[in-house]
């Protein structure tokens, strides 16, 4: 259990590109990454408009001559100083992710990027050999793996609890977009269009998370091939799809699923991960993280509770409070923030063998996310088709 102890020997010097007031992501990075004192915010380039974000970051309490204009200043100042940033978390549009980590890993400097960590998978691959170059870690805010039994999952998998792996369905289909609410929203608005967002909407900004959280239960299984149908109900949004259906066939036999939707209309968040093996099958619901179906063919459905003493022990490790206490998405982030911060501190002194024990959402889980993407895209552009995992 997480009890307020030292995860680093001191906090990590840290700055911020984006999440400036009205931000839907910036408090919760700054959240996250203060909550156990492994980081302390000392710079950012928080607006697109350098004087509401030098107003912000004031009131965040920086150093009003470390509140920049842009974050290619911030760079090129930071590293003049003998306290400079040692690290940057990136909450801006999708379109200028691979510009800004490419520019900070370039003043080496540790990242931690909103996904999708870029447009397509050769720029994904140049950040990752740049990371390795400079020996610097890179960090995919998929916050859900935060939760502890997403490990309970793992774990269960791993000990044969649910036998042969066969099905994997996998949703995030909320209704909050079901209307072009972009028309009025900001927020939403750059997420519909091409320039901003990508290749897809909702493919890369919701169906990434339940694919990563499959990719740490199932750490075994490989995609063989897919075919993707993508739509876009609110016409205003063609190209970019509001509504896509992915299949999967893995290497070994499984078959797994992929509902990616914003216009499941009465649906809150509607991301849930279900495992089915040939004895038994788990399923997890993030409207509910505190529990975890686990049904046994020809045996009562049960419920399995976090932070109870029967979990498997990597289930535990990240209990902030006792069982029965909700925990939820802010303590999900944050135990994933610390597990940033000591893979950067194990990154900066040599320490492979620390670093290769710490699970957090890295480079290649960025790497991957743009790979299914761009897969599921190129299925759907040639009509729905199956096309093989390149």
């Amino acid at each position: 259990m997480i009890n307020g102890e030292k995860h680093t020997e001191a906090p990590i010097r840290w700055g911020m590109v984006g999440g400036g007031k009205g931000s839907q992501i910036g408090y919760i990075h700054r959240s996250a990454a203060l909550r156990d004192n492994t980081f302390t915010l000392v710079a950012g380039a928080l607006d697109i408009v350098p004087e509401r974000g030098r107003g912000f970051g004031i009131e965040l309490g920086i150093d009003p001559s470390r509140c920049y204009a842009d974050y290619a200043t911030m760079f090129a100042a930071e590293a003049q100083r003998a306290d400079g940033i040692q690290a940057v978390s990136i909450a801006t549009p999708n379109n200028t992710h691979f510009a800004i980590a490419k520019s900070a890993l370039e003043h080496g400097l540790h990242v931690v990027c909103e996904k999708p960590l870029c447009f397509t998978v050769a720029e994904a691959r140049e950040l990752a050999a740049l990371a390795a170059a400079r020996k610097k870690v890179v960090g995919v805010t998929y916050g859900y793996a935060g939760h502890q039994l997403i490990e309970q999952a793992r774990e269960m998998v791993a000990r044969g609890d649910l036998g042969e792996i066969r099905l994997v369905n996998l949703q995030f289909a909320h209704g909050f977009h079901s209307a072009a609410v972009e028309e009025q929203n900001p927020a939403t608005r750059w997420r519909v269009d091409p320039r901003f967002a990508g290749p897809s909407y909702v493919l890369g900004d919701v169906g990434t998370h339940p694919l990563y959280l499959s990719e740490v239960i199932l750490p075994d299984l490989r995609i063989k091939r897919l075919m993707c149908a993508r739509q876009s109900f609110v016409k205003s949004r063609a190209p970019l799809e509001d509504n896509a259906v992915t299949l999967m066939e893995y290497e070994g036999g499984a078959f797994g699923t992929v509902w990616s939707s914003c216009i499941n209309a009465g649906s809150m968040h509607g991301q849930k991960v279900r495992i089915v093996g040939s004895k038994a099958s788990l399923e997890w619901w993030d409207e509910r993280p505190n529990q975890l179906s686990f049904e046994v063919q020809d045996e009562p459905a049960r419920v399995i509770e976090r932070g109870m003493g029967y979990l498997y022990p990597p289930a535990l490790a990240d209990d902030r409070i006792g069982a029965g206490h909700p925990e939820g998405l802010f303590e999900a982030w944050a135990n994933l923030y610390y597990r940033f911060a000591m893979a950067m501190e194990a990154s900066d002194r040599g320490d492979a063998a620390r670093l290769a024990g710490i699970r957090y959402p890295d480079i290649r889980a960025g790497v991957e996310g743009v790979r299914w993407v761009e897969n599921c895209v190129r299925s759907a552009d040639l009509g729905g088709v199956w096309v093989d995992y390149v």
